[in-house]
């Protein structure tokens, strides 16, 4: 291939965005205590940068790079730029939680960094070997970040957990993606659906790597059986941490699924298709009842990522444009979400305080109306009420799985949707109802109340009007 600005141009995002994280890594290194917010500017600056360079880039068209191991195409315009403003929101709201507790260190937003490019490469993957390049980036920053706080025995504990079980999960996907190279002899996912689809594999093996892989994705996912690790890690890691894992990873996990199980074994859609209905269903009814039985709010929340996750197996499972539009629009949806509710959290928390449970939201309409208001459209966001755009989320992903029949798995999903809507509720009856057993007052940046701001209203507008989004979303999967 050419080595020319105009050929290199598909990846120019990812090539800033490394570029400008090496250069912070080493501007942070010269940095005092008293000046550490430059390396939290320069890490917003170089986030809106890649949004520019992904907007510059975007077309209608598909693009490869890399011999075919790299493509550029409208699903990846879409998930690169939700991602990285989910990305800004994150760290937006870290800020004022590191400064208070003493954890305003430059790698946070270094590690950060370099978990959003693994993302990016995971995105725009066309090959087994940069989904793996992209997923092992973003699992190292992950498993550094999680033990961010050195002095936490519980975050070192949830990293080594975190480390174990995500080491596990990826020689599991290795082992699929083995036996699926074994089968058909490609690496490229457009030439493995071709030999797929041409009849040229063993059945048996495609199966049994079918298995591997879907094994690894629900990992991922943290979808049920294997979420074991999300709500130690949620619980373990700072809220810091927690917020920019539970939100920003839902989209390159949604890639991930994408570009594994529809661009390289969309001809096995039977087979995994019956894999995702048992994992949504167990996922939905495990996530959502265990949830109502937390009193810690990570946990819960943790859970609750669980029950959204079958939610978007759903969206998957049902093979068409429309299921993967719906799917797409939900996991987008939920990150805004997650962010903003574990954004709540963080803004809780001060100097010797670090709010986890769900009785330190009691009262919170009376320490802060404001503050309030943006939880409690976000709580009902996730729970399914309308107006807010989690509503349409569920609407839209049930629509998919009733278009192919699966009329009795919707049922199923909205059963336990009913009931998971119980803990949503609770939190907002103590934030509105209970009072206060925290008086202090509750202090927080311009920056980060203007982000709540517009992510709370967000999640209220984009209710308000879903066919714009949503119009994306299908666009994204038109050609």
């Amino acid at each position: 291939m050419e080595y020319n600005f105009a050929a290199m141009q598909p990846a120019l995002p990812e090539i800033f965005l490394l570029s400008a994280t090496c250069a912070l890594l080493v501007i942070d290194l010269f940095l005092s205590e008293r000046t550490r917010l430059l390396t939290y500017g320069l890490a917003i600056a170089t986030l809106i940068g890649t949004i520019a360079l992904v907007q510059f880039g975007a077309s209608a068209d598909t693009a490869y790079l890399f011999d075919g191991s790299f493509v550029r195409d409208p699903m990846s315009d879409v998930l690169k730029t939700g991602l990285l403003l989910i990305s800004l929101f994150a760290f937006v709201y870290a800020k004022d939680y590191l400064r208070a507790l003493g954890m305003l260190r430059g790698e946070y937003y270094v590690l950060g960094l370099f978990a959003v490019l693994g993302m990016m490469v995971m995105i725009s993957a066309n090959s087994f070997l940069t989904v793996y390049l992209g997923l092992e980036l973003l699992a190292l920053c992950l498993y550094a970040l999680v033990a961010f706080n050195r002095e936490s025995t519980g975050g070192a504990e949830a990293a080594m957990k975190y480390f174990v079980l995500g080491a596990l999960a990826s020689g599991m996907l290795l082992y699929g993606i083995s036996m699926l190279y074994g089968a058909t002899g490609k690496l490229q996912f457009p030439e493995v659906a071709a030999v797929i689809a041409a009849g040229g594999a063993d059945t048996t093996v495609l199966v049994f790597g079918l298995v591997f892989v879907v094994i690894g994705v629900s990992f991922k996912f943290g979808a049920v059986p294997f979420h074991m690790w999300v709500p130690d890690v949620y619980h373990g890691a700072p809220t810091a941490v927690t917020l920019f894992l539970g939100s920003a990873p839902k989209i390159a996990a949604f890639a991930l699924a994408m570009r594994l199980l529809v661009d390289g074994l969309g001809g096995l859609l039977v087979q995994w298709q019956d894999m995702l209905i048992i994992l949504s269903i167990l996922s939905l009814a495990l996530g959502n009842l265990v949830a109502i039985a937390q009193t810690n709010i990570k946990r819960m929340l943790a859970y609750s990522t669980i029950s959204h996750v079958g939610f978007i197996f759903l969206g998957l499972l049902a093979g068409n444009d429309k299921g993967f539009s719906a799917a797409m629009f939900y996991a987008i949806v939920y990150a805004l979400t997650a962010a903003g509710g574990f954004g709540v959290v963080a803004m809780l928390s001060r100097k010797g305080f670090d709010a986890e449970n769900i009785h330190d939201l009691k009262g919170l309409n009376e320490r802060s109306p404001w503050l309030a208001f943006m939880m409690m459209l976000i709580l009902f966001s996730m729970a399914g009420v309308p107006p807010t755009v989690g509503f349409f989320a569920k609407l839209f992903v049930l629509d998919a799985v009733i278009s192919i029949d699966l009329v009795w798995l919707a049922g199923v999903a909205v059963f336990f949707s009913i009931i998971g809507a119980f803990y949503y509720l609770r939190a907002v009856k103590v934030m509105y109802f209970d009072k206060p057993i925290d008086t202090a007052p509750l202090a927080s940046s311009m920056d980060t109340r203007v982000m709540m701001s517009i992510n709370g209203l967000a999640v209220l507008g984009f209710g308000l009007f879903p066919a714009g989004l949503l119009a994306v979303c299908q666009a994204a999967f038109a050609s």
